[in-house]
Formats: structure tokens, C-alpha cells, sequence
């Protein structure tokens, strides 16, 4: 964690919240005056992380910025999202350079409280789809990592890292909720367990040559190094999902599904789905999208198959596995 303080003219918070909107989402245990503690998470996978700590913890507010099927790269906040983070003690974000424009948002709303950074203590892969090196995660009071992937939550394992970052950071800031923060995370990170050992399992009873992947965009890396999948490549070779393939590249990745034998092309919920659909029938093979689509930059809107980080994981995994030919085990207790 760091702290960091900008100094910016009130007159940018008085405009602020004259011009709020409804973008930001809140969640709140305890909201008004009754509010000890102010928390903004950017992405939705942070945010639903943060959340599963909070539980009913009293006095505790979070707000959530960027919304179902928007993209964590391109994100624009709006004025009440610069007010929600004007007012936040404590801002939990994703890291490795996803959020962009976080900077420019930290400036104009005049947020002076802690940061949590969920890439701490994670090894970054600075990558694309089929190549394999890694760097070690930057000094921990940076939260950029220019180059890296920041798609560091597909790894379940990672998740459980984050999950303890953020514990750890909200237990420093409101130790009146310390127990009950730890508790909650102790309880979400059994589910995280069992919902990587669901995965494994399953993955594990099919070859190691049959597990081949193809998604929308250069998002699953960290995903299919955990669980030993070829990731042989993705509609947009980039990982920031506002690139545009090439005619050369489409042509490239069309060859490769065809050389390898991969069976099916998966869309991405937030995305959308014209390249992949067009790329799966030249290559002659089944596209996933629509309600299959996969849940990766984005969890879903509430009562979706993606509305939170397990439901989703779960959703993906089982979409994959259904396309190499295999029914999924029943689930364990913890994630029925």
C-alpha cells in the first residue's frame, strides 16, 4: 500500500457535485453519517473482492466505479465517480497499468487517502497468448507496471492473493473491523479453494495436447498457465481490448486453429462478438458468445451467470471444458 496526496483548486469538487450522475455504484452497511469508512474499488473484480471482505462489517461504505461490460482499459469516470473518490479513505485498485486513466482521476478529484494495490506480491507475466516469461512485481509503492498483463485475476490462486492484500489493507485502515474483515476473508477464501480445486480437477481429465484455448482478446494468459492450457491465441493479439487485429493477424489465427485442432473460438461478454464469429467460420469451428460468452475484462450484470467473481470463473471453466467434450463434476458444497 501507499499513500498519496494531490492538492487540487475546491473548485473542481464543488463542480463535481453539482454535476453528479449515476455512474458510480454503492453498496453500503451503514451509509450516511453513520459511514466510518469511505472505500472506492475501480474494477469489478476488485470491487467484488473488496466486497466479500466488508460483508456486514458497520460503517463500512464501498463504492464501485466501473460497471458491468464496461471496459477497465477505456474507462472515462464521470463526475460522481471523481466525487465517490474525492471522499474515499481508502481506493482499492486492480494495478499493473489496467486502469489507465487513474492517474487523471486521482488529480482532478482530489483523493488523499490509501491506496490498495491488488497486484502486490504477484508475479506479473509481461507476455502475450503462447509465449512464456515472467517479471517480478514492481516495488510495492507503484501501481503501474507499464508492459505487464493486468489480467492477474483469471488466476484463481492469484485471486487468494488479492483477497489477503485487500484484508490486509482495509484491517490497517478500520481496526474496529478487523476481526470481522478477516473472518469474512477467511470464509471467501475457502470458496476460492475449492472452486481452484474444481477447475484443476476437471481440466486434469483431459489431455494436456486437447486443452487449447481461443478467446477475444490476450486476457486468459494467467489462466491457462495455472491450469497447463495452450493458449493458442486470441482474436485481438493485445491486452488491452480497444485493439483492432489485422487482416495479417486474423489470417495467422485462423491457420493456427486449423493447424492445432482447436474446436471453438470464445467471445467475451463485453466485447463484441463480429471478429470472433467471422474468424470461427473460416476456420470452420464452433464460436461461443452471446449468453456463452466468456466473463474476462468484466463480471456480468446482476443475475447473470457472471455477476461475481466465482460465478463467473465457474461459468468460463464450464463453457471450456463443455468444448473439449467434458461434463463438468458436480459442484462442492461451498460453491453450490
Amino acid at each position: 500500500m501507499h499513500k498519496k496526496f494531490v492538492v487540487v483548486p475546491a473548485l473542481l469538487a464543488s463542480v463535481a457535485i453539482a454535476l453528479s450522475g449515476c455512474s458510480a455504484e454503492t453498496s453500503s452497511n451503514s451509509a450516511g453519517a453513520g459511514t466510518d469508512l469511505s472505500v472506492v474499488a475501480t474494477t469489478t473484480q476488485v470491487a467484488d473482492f473488496t466486497r466479500n471482505v466488508i460483508g456486514t462489517a458497520t460503517g463500512v461504505e464501498l463504492t464501485q466505479l466501473i460497471q458491468p461490460n464496461q471496459s477497465a482499459h477505456s474507462y472515462d469516470p464521470s463526475a460522481a465517480d471523481l466525487t465517490a473518490l474525492g471522499a474515499a479513505d481508502v481506493l482499492v485498485i486492480n494495478g499493473v497499468g489496467l486502469e489507465e486513466w487513474l492517474d487523471d482521476a486521482i488529480g482532478a478529484s482530489g483523493f488523499d487517502g490509501v491506496t490498495i494495490d491488488a497486484d502486490t506480491g504477484i508475479t506479473i507475466s509481461d507476455v502475450g497468448a503462447g509465449e512464456d516469461a515472467t517479471q517480478t512485481d514492481a516495488p510495492a509503492d507503484e501501481h503501474t507496471h507499464d508492459g505487464g498483463d493486468p489480467h492477474i485475476w483469471t488466476d484463481v490462486h492469484n485471486a487468494e492473493t488479492i483477497v489477503q492484500t485487500i484484508t490486509d489493507g482495509l484491517v490497517t485502515a478500520d481496526s474496529a473491523n478487523a476481526a470481522s474483515f478477516e473472518a469474512n476473508a477467511t470464509a471467501y477464501t475457502a470458496k476460492l479453494s475449492a472452486l481452484d480445486d474444481w477447475i484443476r480437477t476437471n481440466v486434469d481429465t483431459v489431455p494436456e495436447s486437447e486443452r487449447l484455448l481461443v478467446s477475444n482478446h490476450d486476457a486468459l494468459g494467467y489462466f491457462t498457465a495455472a491450469y497447463n492450457i495452450d493458449y493458442v491465441g486470441s482474436v485481438i493479439p493485445s491486452f488491452d481490448d480497444n485493439a483492432e487485429p489485422s487482416a495479417a493477424e486474423i489470417d495467422a489465427l485462423v491457420a493456427a486453429i486449423k493447424a492445432t485442432g482447436v474446436t471453438a473460438v470464445f467471445s467475451e461478454a463485453s466485447l463484441s462478438p463480429k471478429t470472433a464469429e467471422t474468424i470461427a467460420t473460416e476456420a470452420g469451428v464452433t464460436v461461443y458468445s452471446g449468453d456463452d460468452a466468456l466473463y474476462v475484462d468484466s463480471l456480468g450484470p446482476e443475475g447473470s451467470d457472471g455477476d461475481t467473481y466465482i460465478k463467473a470463473q465457474l461459468h468460463n471453466a464450464t463453457l471450456i471444458l463443455k468444448s473439449w467434450g467434458v461434463t463438468p463434476s458436480a459442484l462442492p458444497a461451498d460453491l453450490q
